[in-house]
């Protein structure tokens, strides 16, 4: 199954204590590559996020947010004053250092990390709350990654058709193509009034041929297709794996075109790169 990178979840519990936010959102990266924005009193949280993104996800930029909201009537808050008189010494030698720094307020300084804090509720209870929605949000986003990636399948899968198509034009062609060259070589020939040597002629026909012989380039088209079509129901992330393949698809019709020699195969070639980049452009959100 294709699994997409990009995919967004938000889940919500509401308790006695509170109510927590969770908003899990991915897209494209190379790498694996989570950022969190987590309440300083559930920071604790954040290697057990880790974990359990690298346990499911192996690409992808994936941004956590939670949010926590504590019941007012179970609430009351406090200022921890030894938080607060490390920040006063460092705004001293601030001031020292630099006396027209404008100094916060203090407002400001109760919204420093740490400053203010919350009595009255259980953080424990409040934690393993938040690890299970986590995970039920982390269920959710991979749904919706195999969701999205399927779409994204089925887009792929149109653009491969269209590659057989083409592929099958250009052989169907290709009889008439080497017999127009044959009869253009003899009449250039012919328009010269040079003398014509068959056995000249044979050689100089065969050569034409060979430069102009793209079976081969044509199979390896089709190869290419069916790996790609392969790869798509392969367990596991595919997408540098279909990326290194659209790589070999857009050298085989890099060839083609260089090889062709009537409008119709300098046609096919053009109308193969548009679906390789189409494709391409997909392949980039898969995982």
């Amino acid at each position: 199954m294709a699994y997409s990178m990009t995919a967004f979840t938000r889940q919500t519990q509401d308790a006695d204590w509170g109510s927590l936010q969770l908003e899990l959102r991915s897209v494209n990266q190379r790498y694996l590559e989570p950022h969190f924005r987590l309440p300083d009193n559930l920071r604790d949280l954040e290697p057990h996020y880790r974990d359990a993104l690298r346990k499911r996800l192996s690409r992808g930029k994936v941004e956590c947010t939670l949010r926590f909201d504590p019941a007012h009537d179970n609430t009351t808050l406090s200022v921890n004053e030894t938080r607060l008189a490390t920040l006063a010494q460092a705004l001293e030698t601030v001031r020292a250092q630099v006396p027209d720094a404008a100094m916060p307020n203090a407002l400001a300084l109760l919204d420093h990390p740490g400053v203010l804090e919350s009595d009255g509720v259980d953080l424990e209870r409040v934690q393993q709350a938040a690890q299970a929605l986590f995970e039920t949000a982390l269920d959710d986003l991979t749904v919706g990654r195999a969701r999205e990636g399927e779409r994204l399948a089925a887009l792929i899968r149109e653009r491969l058709e269209g590659i057989r198509d083409l592929v099958a034009e250009v052989r169907a062609h290709l009889p008439a193509i080497l017999d127009n060259q044959r009869q253009q070589l003899t009449d250039r020939l012919n328009a010269f009034k040079a003398e014509l040597d068959p056995q000249r002629l044979e050689t100089e026909i065969a050569l034409l041929a060979q430069k102009a012989d793209v079976a081969e380039e044509l199979d390896r088209l089709e190869t290419h297709v069916a790996e790609v079509e392969r790869q798509l129901t392969q367990k596991g992330p595919i997408g540098r794996r279909l990326d290194f393949l659209m790589q070999e698809l857009n050298r085989e019709a890099n060839t083609l075109s260089s090889k062709s020699i009537v409008a119709d195969t300098t046609r096919c070639a053009v109308e193969l790169k548009v679906l390789i980049e189409q494709m391409r452009e997909q392949i980039q959100n898969l995982e």
